[in-house]
């Protein structure tokens, strides 16, 4: 037994032990702080984060434009993902480079971009007016939606990826089958095929909700200041204040908001596997 667990956790002691120094010792102190006000315990940082109005609805807004993000990344994600796999295997891996490219830039300038791009004389506004389709320049910087749309752009690949790989294991015999039972194109595809890939379906959502729950930078900036997200009151509280407990309880309250869907995710997880070996 021993060996076992030495051969084990030996060769990963080293990387283990950089994580606990590099995440859980700052997660730890993070913790402690958030319960120290005035240098003695105090539960005054969670009051105010849990009763006070502005918090609740910086919350809120953060949980809102994460589903957003989260549902427009699925309706798009979606069908891409479903495009690259029904690609023969050279042209697939030359749109899988493509989806992938935007992770090799910067967020910072994929925002900018985005930034120029919904200004009042920017090309969409431009365009819109050409088409005749409105006669002023649209508001579309320092709004929900400029916020969705750059975030949407940024976490895109994330959900391509886990789709598309549960799109590539499913066994294309039973859509075959399928076939030879009279079923059409679109009864295989929504009856077989699709809840086939619910699991990477739900492994992208969940990566681009985790995502969107901690972004700064986007809401920041194409936000205007009129859009508010915990993590940018985290470094307001932080930098601007001084005030490290509020910060490290927002930072706190975040962290267990990212870790409920992750544990409730493993869970059902883990009731079907149940469900299977009960079968």
């Amino acid at each position: 037994m021993l060996k076992r667990l030495s051969d084990t956790y030996l060769p990963t002691s080293p990387a283990l032990l950089v994580i606990g120094v590099v995440v859980l010792i700052p997660i730890a102190w993070l913790f402690a702080l958030s319960f120290v006000d005035a240098g003695i315990f105090s539960l005054v940082h969670y009051e105010r984060v849990l009763f006070s109005g502005t918090y609740i609805g910086i919350f809120i807004t953060t949980l809102l434009i994460s589903v957003y993000v989260t549902v427009l990344a699925a309706v798009l994600g979606y069908p891409i993902a479903y495009f690259i796999y029904m690609l023969p295997r050279r042209a697939a891996k030359i749109a899988l480079f493509f989806v992938m490219l935007p992770l090799w830039t910067s967020v910072l300038v994929r925002t900018i971009s985005w930034l120029i791009l919904f200004q009042r004389r920017g090309p969409i506004n431009e365009t819109l007016q050409f088409l005749q389709i409105v006669e002023r320049p649209l508001q579309l910087n320092s709004t929900m939606l400029a916020a969705t749309v750059g975030m949407t752009h940024i976490v895109l690949p994330l959900f391509v990826m886990p789709t598309l790989n549960a799109m590539r294991q499913v066994d294309k015999g039973l859509l075959t089958a399928a076939a030879s039972l009279g079923a059409r194109d679109f009864r295989r595809f929504w009856s077989v095929f699709f809840p086939l890939t619910t699991p990477g379906v739900i492994a992208g959502s969940l990566l681009v909700f985790i995502y969107s729950l901690g972004f700064y930078i986007t809401p920041q900036i194409l936000g205007g200041g009129k859009i508010v997200t915990v993590s940018m009151k985290v470094a307001e509280n932080a930098t601007m204040y001084s005030e490290w407990g509020a910060s490290s309880s927002l930072a706190v309250v975040l962290l267990v908001a990212t870790l409920v869907p992750v544990a409730l995710l493993a869970l059902i997880n883990q009731r079907r596997r149940s469900k299977k070996r009960g079968l």
